[in-house]
């Protein structure tokens, strides 16, 4: 991928992230009943995303952040 469209999903996915996260730290509202909506595994998979492309960025950069090959 290239640099623009990295940062792009990279904060695409940090904004996913953040709102997750405000949702799902919300108090529970029991007139309206359940969330139907998992906020918090939503969360956790966006910074899985997040920490993917963070390293894909430093990738593109020109740091090798994998195992020497023989």
């Amino acid at each position: 991928m290239e640099l623009t469209l990295t940062l792009a999903l990279g904060a695409g996915l940090l904004a996913l992230t953040v709102f997750c996260g405000w949702m799902g730290a919300r108090p529970p509202d029991f007139k309206r009943g359940p969330r139907l909506v998992p906020y918090r595994f939503i969360m956790l998979m966006g910074a899985a995303g997040l920490i993917v492309v963070l390293v894909h960025l430093v990738n593109l950069m020109g740091v090798s952040t994998g195992p020497t090959r023989f």
